[in-house]
């Protein structure tokens, strides 16, 4: 599969390189023959990775990172501005983005930790650790102003799932993404004299609160009180919005607070402290609700502000910020069922899509092969993700299973993220497709973060 995606991925390239009446497939100066070149190094490197011994892995798994998080250091400071960002050393003729090697690095360290003697993910102190070896190189990617590379590294959520970490966190994780959505689309829309967004979304946190009542206690009589007081305070609200204006978010607001304060008593007087986890949920949503102002105002790039509400429906920009996709959605649109064949797609001859043999580089798949190689890309992905999940569990020891969950979660983050900018599902972050997009790091990484795996679990069946 490595082979038949690689070997796609460079037709693809020079389809998306390809002039009229030029070719340059197999010069070094143009695209498809540095890529090339890349390719020819990344075969050097599985040569490598496959000969060494597979203990070899775990015993440097901590220096690997150690020298990983260093190189992203020294990235933020030694790195030129290149697209808004310092994230690329040039070395000569050679640029390398460190934040691609840092993704098996990390994959290594948290394996190699998580499969230590004794480890227990439920022990609040190894979650800890865990979360801070995969948040320090988020940080350090985050500090060269990539956002797109650093939100990757939170496809290690699905590993630490897998060996027994709570749902309920990554729940959390989907109702801050659920109320950041809503928090924006909404925030310009009125009910009265209730802001709209602000009002869902405190809905929601009061009745998820609830719900986490119900669930983690299996009380129905303290999840009656709160249901009954919620219902009350709501019907009340509603009769007197007939003869005087109410913003029913801050009366909502109120019902939190009052939820809270009671979860508190109950907590202290029958010692539950789960009920203390349903309050700090409760607080923390609120507070994650009124910083997306701030976050999205003062923290993100004013270009990023705009992908984002491009994404959500709240600007129009089609020369701007939703230019790539729209260009994108019509070369995929354009290719049909059957595609224009190879070399014959318009929108990517003329360079109407920016970034178009890179990030976008799925664009020229639908409008060359059309809506059946787009299909075939596709399902050969999740064959391929699906494959890496098999051989994990098949591994027998805890350390290659972890490192395979982690390859395997690396790779469908950036299918999900890189299909759905281009498509126009989610906000252009910058994801390459992986195999598929040029570049010789994200090639090299990918790589490097296959066939270590395949090099543990040639070992699984040497023993």
């Amino acid at each position: 599969m490595y082979l038949v995606m690689v070997v796609g991925g460079w037709f693809s390239i020079c389809g998306a390189s390809y002039e009229y009446e030029t070719v340059r497939w197999f010069s070094p100066s143009g695209r498809p023959g540095s890529q090339l070149i890349w390719i020819g190094l990344s075969f050097v490197l599985i040569f490598v990775v496959m000969m060494l011994d597979s203990n070899f892995y775990s015993v440097f798994a901590n220096l690997f990172y150690i020298l990983s998080v260093l190189l992203l250091i020294a990235t933020i400071f030694l790195a030129p501005e290149i697209k808004g960002s310092h994230s690329w050393l040039v070395l000569g003729p050679v640029r390398l983005q460190p934040a691609e090697f840092a993704k098996f690095a990390t994959a290594l360290a948290v394996a190699k930790v998580m499969s230590a003697h004794a480890f227990r993910l439920a022990k609040v102190s190894n979650l800890f650790i865990v979360l801070a070896l995969i948040l320090l190189p988020m940080l350090c990617i985050l500090l060269q102003r990539e956002m797109g590379s650093a939100l990757v590294f939170l496809a290690f959520l699905f590993v630490l799932y897998r060996e027994g970490m709570t749902g309920y966190i990554l729940l959390a994780g989907l109702c801050a993404v659920t109320f950041f959505v809503i928090g924006m689309k909404y925030s310009d829309v009125m009910m009265d004299a209730t802001p709209l967004g602000e009002w869902i979304v405190l809905s929601l946190i009061q009745l998820i609160s609830m719900f986490f009542v119900y669930i983690l206690q299996r009380n129905l009589l303290h999840t009656k009180i709160l249901l009954g007081i919620t219902a009350g305070v709501a019907l009340v609200s509603y009769f007197l919005s007939f003869v005087m204006p109410v913003d029913f978010a801050r009366v909502t607001m109120g019902l939190i607070a009052a939820s809270s304060l009671y979860l508190i008593f109950l907590s202290i007087k029958h010692w539950l402290w789960r009920y203390l986890l349903i309050v700090l949920f409760a607080v923390t949503s609120v507070a994650f609700l009124y910083s997306v102002d701030y976050v999205f105002n003062e923290m993100l790039e004013p270009h990023q502000q705009m992908r984002i509400k491009v994404t959500l429906g709240l600007a129009d920009d089609p020369g701007g910020a939703g230019y790539n996709v729209n260009q994108s959605k019509i070369a995929i649109g354009s290719g049909g069922v059957l595609g224009k064949g190879f070399l014959n797609g318009t929108q990517t001859k003329l360079k109407y899509v920016p970034e178009q043999d890179s990030d976008f580089i799925f664009c020229t798949v639908g409008e060359e092969e059309g809506f059946v190689g787009a299909s075939a890309v596709l399902i050969l992905f999740a064959v391929f993700i699906l494959r890496l999940i098999n051989l994990a569990e098949k591994q027998k020891t805890a350390f290659a299973r972890i490192y395979g969950y982690g390859v395997a979660s690396v790779f469908f983050f950036h299918l999900l993220i890189n299909i759905g900018m281009v498509t126009g599902i989610t906000p252009v972050i910058g994801i390459p497709l992986p195999f598929f997009s040029y570049g010789g790091s994200s090639l090299l990484g990918f790589t490097l973060l296959l066939f270590i795996f395949l090099r543990l679990d040639t070992a699984r069946k040497e023993r």
